[in-house]
C-alpha cells in the first residue's frame, strides 16, 4: 500500500529540516546537476523541433525524475520540515493511481482517461476565461461564453475581483464567502449555456485554501462528486498548510483531487532538461502528499511572462508528457499558457501549437485558456476555448513527426512578439454581450486560423 495522507501529515512535522533558501538555492539545482550529468541528459534540448519523438530520450527523463523524487521528495515551507518517501513507496502509488475519473453529471458526464503518445482517444478538455479576473457583473456571461462552445468538456472559470461588492481580502473570512459565491455563479453561468452538469475545479485562485473550503460540498456550490478540488503547489516541489487542508477536505467527501505542479525555465530547476526531471518528480510526489487524482506536472517559460509558447517550453512539456504517459497510467494533465491577447491571430497560433503538441504526446487532459497569461482582468472572449478544444480532440492520432512539423509553422509565425505580444481586446470589446457571439473580426481570425489548420492536415470539421 501507498502511504496515506495522516502518515503524510506526520512526516511533515518529523522529517529532516530545511530552510526554504537552502531548498529554493542548494538543494534542487546541484540535483538537477546531478541528474542531467548522471543520465548524459544535458544539453539535449533541440528547440528546432519542439515535439520530438524519441521514446527513449523519454523514457531517460523518467527515470530521473524517478530517481529525484526518491532522493529529495518535497518540503513544506510552513514546518520547513523535508517530506521523503522510499523508492517502493513511491512505486506503489503509481500502481494504485487511478487511470479514470468521471467528472459531471447526466448528459454533461465526461470521462477523463490516461492517454499514451499519438492516442487517437481524445483528450479531455477543462477550458474557459481560466483564472483570469472578471467583475461580479460579467462573470456569469464570461462562463457561459465559454460553456456554450460544445468542444469544452470541462468549463473552468475565472477569478472574482470581488465578492458582493466588497474587495477580497486574503486568509479571512471575505475569501470563504468569495469561494461560495465564485461556485454559485459558475453554476448559473453552466446552466444558462444548457448544460448543467457540467463539471468545473475548485479552487484555484484562493490565497490560503479558506475559499475552496468555504463551498465544497456547500449547498447550491461545489459537489465534491462532480467537482475537482484544485490544488496548486508551488515551485519547485514545495507544499504548505492551505494546500494541505484542502487535500484533507477533498478527502474527509471522498471526492477527487487535482493537483498541478509547474517548473519554471529560468527558474530554480534552470534549463528546460531540468525542468523536465523535477517536473516528472513532481508528477510522483503529488499522487502522494496531495492524493491527486489527476497529477499535472508541467512547465511554464518565465523569460516570456510565464507562458508556455516558446520553442524550449513546447519541447519541455511535450517531452515531460511523453515521459509520464509512457511510464504511468496517471490521468496527466497539461495548461495551455499563451502571452496574446483575444483577437489577435497570435493567440490562436499560440493556443494551437500547446494544443498539438500536448495530444500527441499523450496528455489526458487539456486545460487553459489563459489569454495573456491571465494577468490582465477580461482578456478572455469564450471563442479561444472552444477552439483550443477543437483543437485539442482533432490532434487525437497525430503523429509527433507530423506535429513537430506543425508546431515548427505555427511557431515561426509568432515567435519574434513573444516578449511584446499583441493585447487585443477585452471580453466586452469582441463579443456581442446579448448573444455572446464573438465580433465579426474576432470571428474572421478564427476561421483564417482554422483553415490554415485543416491545410496542415489537422482534422478540424
Amino acid at each position: 500500500m501507498s502511504v496515506s495522507f495522516l502518515e503524510v501529515l506526520d512526516r511533515i512535522h518529523t522529517g529532516p529540516v530545511c530552510k526554504v533558501k537552502d531548498w529554493d538555492t542548494k538543494v534542487i539545482p546541484t540535483k538537477v546537476t546531478e541528474k542531467l550529468k548522471e543520465h548524459g541528459l544535458e544539453g539535449v534540448c533541440d528547440p528546432k523541433n519542439p515535439v520530438p519523438a524519441d521514446d527513449s530520450l523519454a523514457d531517460k527523463f523518467w527515470e530521473a525524475g524517478f530517481e529525484f523524487a526518491v532522493e529529495v521528495g518535497m518540503l513544506c515551507t510552513d514546518t520547513e520540515r523535508n517530506i521523503r518517501f522510499t523508492e517502493e513507496e513511491l512505486k506503489s502509488a503509481l500502481r494504485e493511481a487511478r487511470s479514470q475519473v468521471a467528472l459531471g453529471t447526466g448528459l454533461d458526464k465526461v470521462v477523463c482517461k490516461a492517454r499514451k503518445p499519438e492516442d487517437g482517444q481524445a483528450p479531455t478538455t477543462f477550458l474557459g476565461p481560466f483564472d483570469t479576473e472578471c467583475s461580479e457583473e460579467l462573470f456569469v456571461l464570461a462562463v457561459q461564453a465559454a460553456a456554450q462552445y460544445r468542444s469544452v468538456d470541462i468549463i473552468h472559470q475565472p477569478t472574482l475581483v470581488t465578492a458582493y461588492g466588497r474587495p477580497l481580502k486574503g486568509s479571512t473570512p471575505y475569501e470563504t464567502v468569495y469561494g461560495k459565491l465564485e461556485a454559485v455563479l459558475t453554476k448559473e453561468g453552466v446552466r444558462r449555456a444548457g448544460r448543467p452538469g457540467m463539471s468545473y475545479p475548485f479552487l484555484v485562485s484562493d490565497v490560503s485554501g479558506w475559499g475552496a473550503i468555504g463551498a465544497y460540498g456547500t449547498v447550491d456550490a461545489a459537489d465534491p462528486q462532480v467537482n475537482l478540488m484544485w490544488s496548486l503547489p508551488p515551485s519547485c516541489l514545495k507544499t504548505n498548510y492551505p494546500l494541505l487542508n484542502k487535500t484533507a477536505q477533498a478527502l474527509n467527501f471522498n471526492g477527487p483531487v487535482g493537483a498541478a505542479h509547474y517548473s519554471m525555465i529560468g527558474g530554480y530547476s534552470g534549463s528546460p532538461e531540468g525542468c523536465v526531471v523535477t517536473a516528472n518528480a513532481a508528477a510522483v510526489l503529488i499522487l502522494v502528499v496531495h492524493q491527486a487524482t489527476i497529477p499535472s506536472a508541467a512547465v511554464f517559460d518565465l523569460r516570456h511572462l510565464f507562458g508556455g509558447s516558446s520553442r524550449e517550453s513546447i519541447w519541455a512539456n511535450s517531452l515531460t508528457c511523453q515521459s509520464q504517459s509512457r511510464n504511468t497510467h496517471n490521468i496527466t494533465l497539461f495548461n495551455i499558457n499563451p502571452v496574446a491577447g483575444p483577437c489577435t491571430d497570435m493567440l490562436l497560433y499560440e493556443a494551437a501549437a500547446q494544443c498539438i503538441g500536448h495530444a500527441s504526446s499523450g496528455t489526458a487532459c487539456i486545460m487553459g485558456i489563459r489569454p495573456r497569461m491571465g494577468r490582465y482582468p477580461h482578456y478572455f472572449s469564450g471563442l479561444e476555448a472552444g477552439f483550443a478544444g477543437e483543437v485539442g480532440k482533432a490532434s487525437a492520432g497525430v503523429k509527433r513527426s507530423d506535429a513537430n512539423e506543425i508546431v515548427k509553422t505555427l511557431v515561426a509565425r509568432y515567435e519574434d512578439k513573444l516578449k511584446e505580444p499583441p493585447a487585443g481586446k477585452k471580453f466586452e470589446e469582441c463579443v456581442d454581450l446579448k448573444t455572446l457571439k464573438p465580433i465579426p473580426e474576432w470571428l474572421a481570425i478564427y476561421r483564417k486560423v482554422k483553415k490554415e489548420l485543416v491545410d496542415h492536415g489537422i482534422p478540424l470539421e
